[in-house]
């Protein structure tokens, strides 16, 4: 089983782990529509929709670099049907973009809050909206993935940025309704989450990088390949954290994603649960 002849619509995919997951579709002649604002460089981050649309290219998939701000509904209504219209349907939605303020209530201003809102949970929300009615047609296996954490209504989570965490978790919350609401129509609705925070040029933005153990987005890239090979009529509804997924789905060469590393600096939102499994998972698999 392979993408190859399905189309993907990821947003944020310019760089980062969207790019990473996009990349890992193309190698098995995936279409990828790369649906993002950056369609000029950056000053401080890498990457456009077209470097991006490049490299998808090269490694073998079919690429449709679209200038998409998921804020705007026009956009994302165009986006989405230019995508259905070069590619003949959309059969798996990626919602990868994403804003982040690690900061608390009152050093969070409100054009910021706002920010957050409008693309992570109303965005993730947009995107999915006009993409339903093209998955519903799809007969390939089409499933909706949000790069968002397990649900997690415990204080510790949500007390040192609660606006950040309030936008991520409506990205969750969208995977547990929607996740109810598609299974009619065998669609798979899934959440996707890095143990370990992961090394991409937006993470410099939020603070030093340079002491911090991290992983390269591939683990997720990887991780949610295996999502996309699942049977999206049985398997929805799932909050997935990376390393986790990856091992119970057999794979145990996690030392590809960070040679060398064997402590890392964790993600927020990891239940207890999650932390404790992995532990017993690595003292079984090992590393390779």
């Amino acid at each position: 089983m392979s993408l190859q002849g399905k189309t993907l619509f990821i947003s944020g995919a310019s760089r980062g782990i969207g790019l990473a997951i996009a990349l890992r579709a193309a190698r098995d002649k995936a279409n990828i529509a790369i649906a993002a604002k950056t369609a000029t460089p950056h000053p401080t981050l890498p990457g456009t929709i077209y470097t991006a649309a490049e490299e998808i290219e090269k490694a073998g998939g079919k690429a449709l670099p679209i200038v998409c701000d998921i804020r705007d509904e026009e956009q994302v209504k165009n986006a989405i049907d230019q995508t259905a219209a070069k590619f003949g349907g959309i059969d798996i939605l990626v919602n990868n973009a994403s804003a982040i303020s690690l900061t608390n209530t009152q050093e969070t201003t409100v054009k910021k809050y706002d920010l957050m809102h409008s693309i992570n949970g109303r965005g993730t929300w947009m995107v999915s909206k006009y993409a339903i009615p093209h998955l519903i047609k799809s007969d390939k296996n089409p499933h909706i993935l949000n790069l968002s954490p397990p649900l997690s209504m415990k204080e510790a989570w949500f007390k040192n940025n609660v606006a950040y965490t309030m936008s991520k978790m409506n990205m969750s919350m969208c995977v547990l309704g929607m996740a109810g609401e598609l299974r009619k129509h065998k669609i798979g609705v899934n959440a996707l989450w890095p143990l370990t925070l992961i090394g991409t040029a937006a993470l410099t933005q939020v603070g030093d990088t340079s002491k911090m153990k991290l992983r390269t987005p591939d683990i997720m890239a990887d991780a949610a390949y295996e999502v996309f090979l699942k049977d999206s009529s049985k398997f929805s509804g799932n909050f997935l954290v990376d390393e986790l997924f990856l091992r119970r789905e057999g794979f145990t060469n996690m030392d590809q994603y960070a040679p060398g590393e064997r402590k890392f600096s964790p993600d927020f939102f990891l239940p207890d649960e999650v932390l404790k499994e992995i532990d017993e998972l690595r003292a079984k698999q090992g590393w390779n």
